[in-house]
């Protein structure tokens, strides 16, 4: 498993990180405090607050590909 945070600062930002996320074949979620979402759902991403940073888990030991589409969105 492959832990990151990220930060979805506006409807822009979901919809391409959404858009990624769906290329993936691994299961990602995101976690905001107790909830957690599937990142590849818009609905789901939008039932918690885009704005905050959140973490992201991607059920893989390999997705380089995944994390190059999505370098804008990481915090290091």
């Amino acid at each position: 498993m492959i832990k990151i945070k990220i930060r979805l600062m506006t409807i822009n930002d979901v919809k391409d990180f959404v858009t990624a996320a769906n290329y993936c074949p691994a299961d990602i979620d995101l976690i905001s405090g107790r909830y957690t979402v599937d990142a590849k759902s818009l609905m789901g991403i939008f039932s918690i607050v885009p704005a905050e940073c959140l973490d992201c888990q991607i059920y893989t030991d390999s997705c380089d590909e995944f994390l190059d589409s999505i370098k804008q969105f990481i915090i290091e």
